[in-house]
């Protein structure tokens, strides 16, 4: 058979991930502090983009008319900064679907004015996770500023400024204050301080017990019994007895008390007031100083319940970009455009915009349609709590709302869910099944954790403490068929202790 060359044209379908996809598919996994970064960037590069500043509570805007689609007729485009509640019930043609899927969610506007007769009292969803009043306009900003605690690295750097430090000791007690933690424990290691500053070790160790000396008592010690330690001497109580105690921390901590006492060489009273007198120490000195202040999640959903005995599930209006694209500046600069370099740049800028807006707008209806099964899925956990909460996984909600898993996954990754019950990653509600003994519907980790934790708690008022293997057996009887490493591994994820830890713990 002779082989040879030839050229052929064949013609086929694939996939090609355009940059505008990319760039939808990257805005659907962002948070919401990470989309408001990315739409600053845009609005800086694009000069059609501009940020709508109007009062979204003043006026509610009309949506605008789409173009009739040829299957759904005349259908209406969602505004991303409009007040209007957006519900899960809905008729809305979706755009972009080829990003999302095939069959998109389906959303209706409605104004938040025009609220039932018969709904009673409502609670304001719309102010939540603004925290109260917003920084912009507020009069008590600057005294808010002024007023706030002092750090614990301030703490300390005024003290270093006042310890009559050489210049070299100085720099070496800075150093040494910038590696203390938040519970004001050294971290750093002595020696790799003392090269890096090309100084002997002896120096570092001299700057560091003078450091000690600062307030509060026992700051920036290298570990928790040096701690502990430099707190009993500036007590006086630092005697041979206590420096065995220190030495066993280990043993107090499993209430080994015979152990205990056979170390110190002391009785039952002395070990009592031995071990009274360590609780009155403070094992994280540094704690009681200021930090940066955490801050709060903000949450993308709202689930509420309804009149009607079901749930209403909101976006966060303060969480949705409000842009939009400057149509009378484009057509003014379209008329002074000579060059086609600048024809083509304005053309780019308007397409990139217009697809901007269309994905924004996708992603808040993508997660309002996911938000929505989610709540129905999980809407026993809604009602009667944890113990109540379904086993659940991605492939389940995205046969549900025709979308893909990766999908389901990017639209849960970052997004919180205010509800009655707290706010929750819409990861949580993924959880892992465990088989039913009786043959019933699958039980759900986080729920099995859930009755781990509550039959343990009960220790307290029955006086008996259950074993791994007791606590199989209960959940056993309750339908749940579990195996004891399971409960031995949701123990320790609890931070639980052994049976055996909380029976000495109980003596």
């Amino acid at each position: 058979m002779a082989l040879g060359q030839r050229l052929e044209l064949k013609q086929g379908q694939g996939l090609v991930i355009t940059p505008q996809l990319q760039q939808a598919i990257k805005l659907l996994q962002l948070s919401n502090l990470e989309l408001e970064a990315v739409i600053e960037t845009e609005l800086e590069r694009n000069p059609l983009l501009q940020r709508d500043d109007s009062d979204p509570a003043g006026e509610v805007s009309e949506p605008r008319e789409a173009e009739p689609s040829g299957e759904t007729g005349e259908s209406r485009e969602l505004e991303l900064g409009d007040r209007d509640t957006v519900t899960a019930n809905a008729d809305l043609d979706a755009s972009a679907s080829d990003v999302y899927g095939d069959d998109e969610p389906v959303v209706r506007e409605r104004e938040s004015q025009t609220a039932d007769a018969g709904e009673g009292p409502m609670v304001d969803w719309s102010k939540a996770g603004k925290g109260g009043s917003g920084y912009d306009g507020d009069d008590d900003s600057l005294e808010r500023a002024l007023s706030r605690e002092k750090t614990l690295t301030e703490h300390l750097t005024d003290q270093a400024l006042i310890a009559h430090f050489s210049a070299p000791e100085m720099a070496i007690a800075q150093i040494l204050i910038d590696a203390v933690d938040e519970a004001g424990y050294m971290r750093a290691s002595l020696a790799e301080i003392a090269d890096r500053l090309g100084c002997e070790l002896e120096l570092v160790e001299k700057v560091l017990t003078a450091c000690q000396g600062f307030e509060p008592t026992g700051i920036m010690a290298t570990s928790v019994p040096e701690c502990l330690k430099l707190q009993l001497i500036e007590r006086n109580r630092f005697d041979p007895a206590m420096a065995a105690l220190i030495d066993n921390l280990e043993l107090l901590a499993r209430r080994d008390l015979s152990a205990l006492r056979k170390a110190c060489g002391v009785d039952d009273e002395d070990l009592a007031e031995m071990i009274a007198e360590l609780k009155s120490l403070n094992p994280r000195p540094g704690a009681a100083f200021g930090a940066e202040p955490s801050q709060a999640v903000v949450p993308d959903v709202f689930v509420r319940p309804d009149s009607a005995g079901g749930w209403r599930i909101d976006l966060n209006s303060d969480t949705l970009p409000r842009v939009l694209v400057d149509q009378k500046y484009h057509a003014k600069v379209a008329t002074s455009a000579r060059s086609d370099a600048e024809k083509t740049y304005l053309s780019e800028c308007l397409n990139q915009a217009n697809w901007l807006i269309k994905s924004l707008d996708q992603r808040a209806r993508t997660i309002l349609k996911v938000s929505a099964e989610i709540v129905r899925q999980q809407d026993a956990f809604f009602v009667y709590g944890v113990e109540y909460l379904r086993p659940l996984n991605l492939k389940t909600v995205a046969d549900a709302v025709g979308m893909h898993e990766s999908t389901i996954s990017r639209v849960t990754s970052n997004k919180y869910v205010a509800t009655p019950r707290g706010v929750f990653e819409l990861k949580f509600f993924f959880t892992s099944s465990i088989a039913s003994n009786d043959g019933t519907s699958a039980h759900s980790a986080e729920a099995v954790r859930h009755k781990i934790k509550t039959l343990i708690d009960g220790e307290k008022t029955s006086g008996e403490i259950l074993s791994d293997d007791r606590i199989v057996e209960i959940l056993k009887e309750a339908g749940v068929d579990i195996a004891r490493r399971t409960v031995a591994k949701y123990r320790e994820a609890l931070r639980i202790p052994s049976s055996v830890e909380r029976k000495r713990q109980s003596r």
